[in-house]
């Protein structure tokens, strides 16, 4: 296992088999984000994105407890008290948004405990969200006053529809995993003793396979979901890139050797 520095030790990088490892390490205030923790996930989601032996990003809480339980409000006395401030704000936060929306490797969310407010925005990020049967969701945004930006909400809403988003988003209350897995916003719930195991195989069968063929597949889902025809001949493109790929090559000899394909990601 290699770490990654950064500048802050509230958030966690490593790399093991292929994974990308991202901690959030702020347990005594249960994983919430403070500015930091922003500025170091750009950090590290730009690491991982740039580092080869990485074929798959997991995202996950420290101590059990949260996966994030939403922005640090300690903070926003004195760093998000007004609009002005909050622009500040965003301005330091977009550059971790931005890696997460732009990180074009596979990325999961392993959810134990609370996933609240900006904690959840993160997770929407997620390509793939699991979570432990204890997990609790919401956003509380309508119990604080705060507005809730725009590109969280249309996640939420393609994720869960129009419907429930407006339920989650105007009562503030708290789900179980059972109700989110309902309502699509996880792929599936397992027990506490079980989940990290189950990411760890489901991430080291990702980072078995052909990585050009899993980014091409990401960028056509993505590109569906924001319905964006300018995209479309970028994922053609890259398309056309599997094709011209020695993993291609590589994966049509495995198959005739019948054994397993060792993909290069070119």
């Amino acid at each position: 296992m290699s770490a990654i520095p950064l500048k802050t030790d509230k958030l966690i990088a490593t790399v093991e088999g292929g994974i990308g490892w991202l901690t959030f390490n702020n347990p005594e205030r249960r994983n919430a984000i403070s500015l930091e923790m922003w500025a170091g996930l750009g950090d590290a989601l730009a690491a991982f994105q740039h580092d080869d032996d990485v074929r798959v990003v997991v995202m996950k809480g420290a101590g059990g407890k949260a996966f994030a339980s939403g922005a640090d409000i300690s903070e926003f006395g004195e760093k998000r008290a007004n609009a002005e401030q909050r622009k500040q704000y965003g301005e330091v936060a977009e550059a971790g948004r931005q890696w997460l929306s732009k990180l074009d490797k596979p990325l999961i969310a392993m959810i134990q405990g609370f996933c609240i407010g900006g904690g959840l925005a993160v997770s929407l990020s997620a390509d793939v969200r699991f979570a432990s049967e204890g997990s609790t969701f919401g956003i509380p945004a309508a119990k604080l006053g705060l507005g809730y930006d725009y590109s969280g909400v249309a996640a939420l809403a393609r994720l869960v529809g129009p419907s429930s988003a407006r339920d989650i988003l105007f009562s503030a209350r708290f789900f179980d995993a059972q109700e989110a897995l309902r309502m699509g916003l996880l792929n599936a719930v397992l027990p506490e003793a079980t989940l990290e195991e189950h990411v760890r195989q489901y991430a080291g069968t990702i980072a078995r396979n052909a990585p050009l063929t899993i980014r091409a597949a990401k960028a056509a889902v993505n590109t569906f979901e924001r319905y964006s025809r300018t995209d479309a001949s970028h994922v053609a493109a890259m398309i056309d890139q599997c094709f011209n790929s020695e993993d291609y090559i590589e994966g049509r000899q495995a198959f005739m050797e019948k054994r397993k394909p060792e993909f290069k990601g070119r």
